[in-house]
Formats: structure tokens, sequence, C-alpha cells
């Protein structure tokens, strides 16, 4: 489908937009892209991101409105356990505090999970002084039910997330399965009351092709990748990703948060750059898609900028697909 988009903060580069209304204000939580010197690979080694910067929407259309920088809100030099590269992150809130969850690099280049708090959504977030045990992988999405909170995470190769099988560290170092296996699947945890933990053990989201049968490694088009998010619309769970080198948000709907989430269809098709990150939000009225493409950098995989546009759906609840190359 084709429409308008919107570069939102052109002055830096910013991708992986987390977005969430909190207090009637829509509140964007992106990485930051910095140069690097670093090749282009496969482990991401030239994303070299060091701080968050949270933004707002001042006003009551995306499209339009003001976009505010509240600043630094949360730096790797004040986290004592991260090593390097502060990949995505997504902010929750309960009883009167708000949570970061974000991944990082630790001291041995493996990647946790940290929670940072903060008075206000903007922050400033002060970090925890340890990862969340049990936590590995990148890419992180709170979604919020009835006072419970679903952490969703995980994401290949740079991700690490074929290093884990029943979240445990693998010793060979990687578990791709065959090709007409099940794909490697994101995970899906319920945090604690205190939102400092997990829960339990954390789950697979296990998505479904149109047979009922589960996709499988040989189905790149469709198998997850990494960037998670969820949200709800109609009484239905819709679980929503990348399939990474094949370039497409793709999405499935469930029943409820743990799935299993059955594919439906294309959001988003390949943007300028290696792949997109996204969140989808309802404000104003509207639900919005909201990503990034490397277009203001001529394509520069790892300086990458945040873009909105307006998300439609169908009267029977699938999504219209939006062209990813469409000014």
């Amino acid at each position: 489908m084709a429409q308008s988009k919107r570069y939102l903060f052109p002055a830096d580069y910013m991708a992986d937009p987390s977005v969430h209304v909190f207090g009637g204000k829509l509140y964007i939580y992106p990485s930051h892209d910095w140069d690097s010197a670093a090749p282009d690979d496969d482990f991401g080694s030239e994303y070299d991101m060091k701080d968050y910067h949270v933004l707002s929407i001042e006003g009551p259309d995306p499209m339009t409105s003001p976009v505010k920088d509240h600043g630094n809100a949360l730096d790797i030099k004040d986290v004592p356990w991260a090593g390097r590269q502060l990949w995505d992150n997504d902010v929750a809130y309960k009883d009167g505090k708000y949570y970061m969850y974000f991944p990082a690099k630790d001291k041995t280049d493996i990647f946790r999970i940290g929670v940072a708090i903060a008075d206000k959504p903007e922050g400033p977030y002060i970090p925890l002084p340890k990862p969340m045990d049990g936590s590995y992988s990148i890419d992180v999405c709170v979604f919020e039910e009835d006072g419970k909170h679903y952490l969703y995470f995980g994401g290949i190769w740079g991700g690490q997330l074929q290093r884990y099988k029943d979240n445990k560290a693998v010793d060979t170092g990687s578990t791709y399965p065959a090709d007409d296996e099940p794909a490697i699947p994101a995970r899906v945890v319920r945090l604690r009351d205190d939102m400092l933990e997990f829960a339990e053990e954390p789950r697979p989201v296990v998505l479904l092709d149109e047979n009922g049968k589960p996709i499988t490694v040989a189905d790149n088009a469709r198998r997850f990748f990494e960037a998670s998010w969820l949200h709800k619309y109609n009484g239905k769970y819709y679980f929503s990703y990348s399939t990474g080198d094949t370039h497409c948000l793709c999405y499935a709907i469930g029943d409820n948060p743990y799935g299993p989430f059955t594919y439906k269809g294309k959001i988003l098709t390949p943007v300028v750059g290696w792949t997109t990150h996204h969140s989808i939000v309802e404000y104003g009225g509207k639900w919005w898609l909201f990503h990034h493409d490397s277009v203001p950098s001529k394509g520069i995989n790892r300086l990458r900028s945040l873009k909105v546009c307006e998300l439609h759906y169908n009267e029977d609840g699938t999504i219209r697909t939006i062209e990813g190359t469409d000014e």
C-alpha cells in the first residue's frame, strides 16, 4: 500500500523505535547509531550504540507534530556490567515508576538484558548493577495486560539467539536446525511483579503456517529473525517481527500473549538498508507503524533514521501491506 511517511528526527541517526503512550503523550525509545569504522558482518560488528535518547511527539499527529529530544537517558558507561553495544530497548510503566529493558554485551561479549528505572518516561534511567538472571539475546518488547507484563526478546546471528536451547547456552556455539525443522523462535516470559526479574522460564513464541504447522527454517520469507513486537487489536494478539535476510516485517495472530501465532502476512516490504525494526501503537484515534531505514545516510546500514506512517487494517483484521521504499 503506497502512502506517505515521515522522517521523525533527521538531526541524528536513531533506529529500532519502541513507542508507547504515557500520560496521553507519545514517547519513542530508539537505539542511537554512532558512526563506526568496523566492517559490516553477520554479527552486527558495525553497530556502535553506546547511549539512549528519549523522544516525544509534541502534539496530536505523528506526521506533523514537533519531535522533542529529551537528551541522554542512559549511557553505557553508567551500566556496571556492560561492555559494549546498547541495542534496542523498551519501557514499561508500573506503580509510578518507568522500567527500561535493554540488551548489551557484557564484559565477555555475551548479550544480556538489563533493567534501568526512572521517575519520568523521559528519564534519566538508573541501571541496576547486574543484568536479569537467565536473560540472553536482544530486541526486547514489553506488553502489558491486566497488570501483568510480558517480555519478548530474541535475535539470530548477531543477536546470539542460536547459541541457546531450552534457555541454556549450548557447547557448540549454535543450534541451527535443519531446513525442514521448525525455525528458531523468539522468546516470551512474564515478568515478576517487581518488574526486575523473570517470573518463569522463557517460552518459545511458536509461529504456525496456514495449515497449523510450525514455520520451518527453509521458509525464509516468513520465519522469525529478530525485532519482536506485540500489540492487541479487536481482541486478538498480533506478534510482528523482522524476517532478517529477506528484509520484511511480517505478522502472525494469536489468542493470548504466549501464542501460538498463525502467520497472516507482510506489514512492510524491504526498506533501504539491511533490514528494519518497528513498533505499532494506537494514538490519536489512528494506528501507526514506527520503523527505520537508511535513506538519509545513502544506504549505510549502521546509520539509520526513524520513520512513521499510518497503519491500516482490513475488515477481517488483516493488515494492509505498506511498501518500504515509498516516501
